[in-house]
């Protein structure tokens, strides 16, 4: 059965189903975001809904490089109308920068499996100081859309969104409904990411139920990684995430085994046939925490790059990107702590 639900969650409503972006124009009027800014790429436009560039107050086409440099290349364009980002993670994470720093409302639109649409972590536009993170209000999520990117990127996208899942697993704010959440997401994430065709319905759901259980549980290491690579060479964010997942689990299989022996059993790993103490607890081998990475490794193999070296990320940057990493918030609260030595070494394997 196809999932079609609305859901609200405080101020905002997310809206899934097989052609929701049918719907867009009307919920979005329905917010009180009419005459909006469309944020969008000309790749994001072509698939647009009925009525969405017709119905916007202007259409600004969101350029490629860092997050707050391309919002604040259209900030002033947007001249205080409330957005609509039709597009992937950039689009969205811009959307979020202006509303926060200019106190206005944000709707999204997703055309990929990013998961920016459900968390208030973002970046502000260049030459703003002060962080107000936003949300959108509104999130309207299409399958037909989110899922739409060819392979491998579609893969790399996927491996983004799943990072979101397996973080919220152990990130400080971890709890049982975001826990059941996330784990749902990676029983989906494998399942639909190697069928022929990929599941773009398993995809997308696994998508906006990643995003809302790290939304909820804030983020840890892998992301404080992920980011600051991205910052510090120009990698390409989600291929890096892909990259780095499969050594991150490896990673907390120690620090948090009980987390990442669910992960294995959500994924469906196989660890052999002998069972694994867990704490007080001897799980089946398909939950042993050691062997998730290796599922990871698997799902993330359709990415394309396996490696940093194969991104760009030359030997001699690790140490700047260990010691830059070992100051992001998310390394603080990550389980069984790690230093700038504990995530050089991270890095090496990754390499």
């Amino acid at each position: 059965m196809s999932a079609d639900f609305s859901f609200r969650d405080g101020e905002r409503l997310i809206r899934f189903c097989e052609g929701a972006a049918a719907e867009a124009r009307e919920l979005i009027e329905a917010h009180g975001l009419g005459g909006y800014a469309l944020l969008t790429t000309e790749r994001a436009l072509g698939s647009a809904p009925p009525g969405l560039e017709e119905g916007a107050g202007v259409v600004l086409h969101v350029p490629a490089g860092p997050v707050p440099e391309a919002a604040a290349t259209v900030r002033e364009a947007v001249a205080g109308r409330p957005m609509v980002a039709l597009g992937g993670g950039r689009v969205v994470d811009a959307a979020k920068a202006i509303a926060g720093a200019d106190g206005l409302r944000c709707a999204a639109i997703p055309t990929t499996l990013a998961g920016s649409s459900f968390t208030p972590f973002h970046r502000m536009p260049a030459g703003v100081e002060e962080l107000t993170f936003v949300r959108p209000a509104l999130a309207v999520c299409d399958p037909a859309l989110m899922a739409s990117a060819p392979m491998p990127g579609l893969a790399a996208t996927a491996m983004n969104a799943l990072a979101h899942a397996v973080e919220s697993l152990y990130a400080p704010g971890a709890n049982p409904v975001a826990q059941g959440a996330a784990l749902r997401s990676a029983a989906l994430f494998a399942r639909g990411l190697p069928a022929d065709p990929p599941g773009g319905e398993d995809l997308a759901l696994a998508a906006v139920l990643a995003g809302w259980a790290v939304g909820t549980t804030g983020l840890a290491v892998h992301h404080a990684l992920c980011q600051t690579i991205v910052r510090e060479v120009g990698v390409p964010h989600a291929q890096t995430n892909a990259v780095m997942l499969p050594h991150t689990v490896a990673f907390m299989a120690e620090r948090a085994p009980g987390a990442m022996a669910a992960l294995a059993g959500a994924l469906g790993a196989a660890g052999g046939e002998r069972s694994v103490p867990v704490g007080e607890r001897v799980l089946p081998a398909r939950e042993d925490p050691a062997v998730a990475a290796a599922k990871v490794a698997e799902l993330a193999a359709l990415a394309g790059p396996q490696t940093l070296a194969e991104l760009g990320v030359a030997e001699d940057q690790l140490g700047a990107i260990a010691r830059a990493a070992a100051s992001h918030p998310g390394v603080w609260g990550t389980p069984g702590g790690a230093g700038q030595h504990d995530l050089f070494g991270l890095l090496g394997r990754a390499l």
